[in-house]
């Protein structure tokens, strides 16, 4: 929903708007990075699922995704967003644990105790969490 065709990002303030609107619908997962929204995001969640995947595990699965993919878009991607692997991207995700990942880890801490926060650290870990949701 953020992507616009030719990987073009939603204006910040169009994409605000867009998430207020979205949260306040019954029920809704979101995913992404989007800082400029997670707060909005976070005061209207009930659970949160923070993929907390080594850098190294990321940046394979980046490049396993590309060569599978190439500059085709997947199902998942909007229209118009074919596969693409940007040096840009790259350093995002290997600067991402010094830059972003401990002030969201704070900011999941500092959660009301009536909100889940469930942290995944593997792949294990998430495959027990979605069995543990078809078992709920």
């Amino acid at each position: 929903m953020y992507w616009r065709p030719g990987w073009d990002p939603t204006p910040a303030d169009e994409w605000r708007t867009k998430v207020e609107a979205l949260v306040r619908t019954p029920a809704w997962i979101m995913d992404g990075n989007y800082g400029g929204t997670l707060d909005i995001r976070l005061a209207a969640c009930d659970a949160v699922v923070f993929l907390d995947i080594p850098r190294l595990v990321c940046l394979w699965r980046v490049m396993r995704r590309q060569l599978q993919h190439g500059d085709r878009n997947r199902e998942e991607l909007p229209t118009g967003c074919p596969e693409r692997l940007t040096w840009e991207f790259l350093k995002w995700i290997w600067t991402y644990p010094a830059r972003r990942r401990g002030s969201i880890l704070r900011r999941l801490e500092a959660l009301e105790p009536r909100k889940r926060v469930y942290v995944l650290r593997s792949s294990r870990e998430m495959d027990r969490f979605v069995d543990g949701l078809a078992d709920a």
